[in-house]
């Protein structure tokens, strides 16, 4: 497996984002180790909070929401997935697969941070990934929040809005990370913003992660993914724990999950699921202190 590695010189001095990187290497199911790249903020005590990102951002993403959620003595995790941000980048589509990116995420809360009594926050792909952990591992999980995101398991069709995205993301002759990033947000993201997006892939080589994520989402019933996806939402409709669904009110790819999840999971039932007005699929970025405020209450009680 080739692995690339984008040169710590891009990604530095990017706006808003000091936290410095720490790295875990993590196993590969039939390949070769991989390092993953993570922040952190807050107190090394405080009720942890893993915060999953998604696809084509990285922990960048939650720039605004670290600094509020360690003001109010969290602490908060945010990890950049296989392929993105700071972490190593098989530079194959073929090497991703639904699969490893579970598996090495698991790697790197479980095994290598340790982490317990996790409050998941899960956004597009941070839910599918995170999801799976929830339901694989519920053990090590005290709540969730789902924002902008679901569980697919190929048994119900997509909407064409996603259809489009990724005939864009799969046929593109240059894949622009940044613009991808732009049309999910209702505000308009500064030139420097949008650059720290663009920042982990300097040539086409290293955008198989961006590339591969939505040829492995799970779109028919024999998905590769589908009967381990199908497993999760067994286990899902038996979480009993907080489950906090918070979507924003602008995303056409994932609003039909927001009552899927309301009425499935018990954990949902009984709780005030805030929709945050105004924003897009990337809430991070439209509203990300407001949303970082709901996900400290719901901690904190």
């Amino acid at each position: 497996m080739d692995v690339l590695r984008t040169p710590g010189e891009r990604l530095a001095g990017l706006p808003d984002f000091d936290h410095p990187a720490h790295y875990v290497t993590v196993g590969t199911p039939g390949a070769d180790d991989v390092r993953m790249a993570y922040v952190e903020a807050g107190p090394a005590d405080g009720p942890v909070v893993l915060l999953l990102h998604g696809e084509p951002s990285w922990s960048f993403l939650y720039r605004t929401m670290l600094p509020v959620l360690a003001a109010r003595g969290l602490r908060a995790i945010a990890p950049d997935l296989v392929g993105f941000g700071r972490s190593d980048k098989p530079a194959q589509v073929a090497d991703h697969s639904y699969a490893r990116h579970v598996e090495w995420l698991r790697a790197l809360a479980f095994d290598r941070l340790d982490l317990r009594d996790v409050t998941l926050v899960g956004q597009d792909w941070g839910g599918l990934l995170g999801l799976r952990l929830v339901a694989e591992h519920p053990d090590r999980f005290a709540r969730v929040v789902a924002a902008n995101t679901g569980l697919p398991t190929g048994d119900e069709p997509m909407p064409e809005v996603w259809w489009q995205f990724r005939r864009v993301v799969e046929k593109a002759p240059a894949l622009d990370v940044a613009r991808l990033v732009q049309s999910g947000c209702q505000t308009r993201l500064p030139d420097a913003v949008r650059a720290a997006y663009a920042a982990p892939f300097p040539d086409p080589s290293y955008l198989a992660g961006p590339r591969a994520m939505p040829l492995i989402l799970p779109t028919a019933p024999d998905d590769p993914a589908t009967e381990a996806n199908r497993a999760a939402w067994e286990r899902l409709r038996q979480w009993d724990r907080p489950f906090l669904v918070c979507f924003s009110d602008r995303d056409p790819i994932t609003a039909s999950m927001a009552p899927v999840l309301e009425r499935t999971i018990p954990g949902a039932a009984g709780l005030d699921h805030p929709v945050i007005e105004g924003a897009g699929h990337f809430l991070q970025e439209d509203a990300g202190p407001r949303l970082a405020e709901i996900v400290t209450d719901f901690v904190l009680g």
